[in-house]
C-alpha cells in the first residue's frame, strides 16, 4: 500500500526531551497517518538557526542518508566541517567513520530528509561525551563503565544449589 504524505499536511513539532542548542523539529504527519516502517525509517526535519541536530555521534548498525531540501547547514564529520545546501545528499556509513552532526550556521531554517536503515536495534557512539545509546530502548551508558563478560558472575554453583533446594523459585 502506498502512503502519501502531502506537503500541506506537514506539522513540525519539537522533538521531546531536547535541550537548549539541540532544538530539532520533526514532521509528525507520518505518525498521524499510522506509518511505522520496519526497516527503512525516515523523518523530515527542520533545524532552526543556531541549533545543532544532535550530539556528534555514529551508528554501529544503521546507515543514514540525508537530503537537504531547503536552506544550508554545517556538517561535522571525522574529516572536519563542510557546508551542505539545498539539493545535496549526504551518506553516513556504519561505524566511527560515519560520525556526524549538523549545525545551522545561517539565519534561515533548514529542512532535510533523514532516511536510515533499521534492523531491530542500533548502538550509537558519542565520542565527545564517551556515551553509548542502545536503540530503540534509548538506554544511555558511559563507555568507561564497560564491564568484562564474567564480571559479577560469582558463586554460580551456590545459585544453582539454592534453586535446586528451593523448587518454588
Amino acid at each position: 500500500m502506498a502512503t502519501i504524505l502531502k506537503c500541506e499536511d506537514r506539522n513540525f513539532q519539537e522533538d521531546p526531551n531536547k535541550v537548549e542548542n539541540f532544538k530539532l523539529f520533526s514532521d509528525v504527519s507520518r505518525k498521524k497517518k499510522g506509518l511505522n516502517p520496519k526497516n527503512l525509517n525516515f523523518d523530515l526535519r527542520l533545524l532552526n538557526p543556531g541549533q545543532y541536530s544532535a550530539p556528534y555521534h555514529s551508528h554501529r548498525f544503521a546507515e543514514e542518508l540525508f537530503m537537504i531540501i531547503s536552506g544550508s547547514l554545517t556538517l561535522r564529520t571525522p574529516n572536519g566541517l563542510d557546508i551542505v545546501s539545498s539539493g545535496d545528499l549526504v551518506f553516513f556509513e556504519m561505524g566511527d567513520s560515519g560520525a556526524h552532526q549538523f549545525y545551522n550556521h545561517t539565519s534561515e531554517p533548514c529542512t532535510y530528509l533523514d532516511i536510515r536503515s533499521f534492523v531491530g536495534f542500533d548502538i550509537c557512539d558519542y565520542p565527545d561525551s564517551g556515551k553509548i545509546l542502545i536503540a530503540p530502548s534509548n538506554e544511555i551508558f558511559k563507555k568507561e563503565d564497560q564491564a568484562k563478560y564474567f564480571e559479577g558472575e560469582t558463586d554460580v554453583k551456590k545459585k544453582w544449589d539454592d534453586l535446586k533446594n528451593n523448587p518454588n523459585h
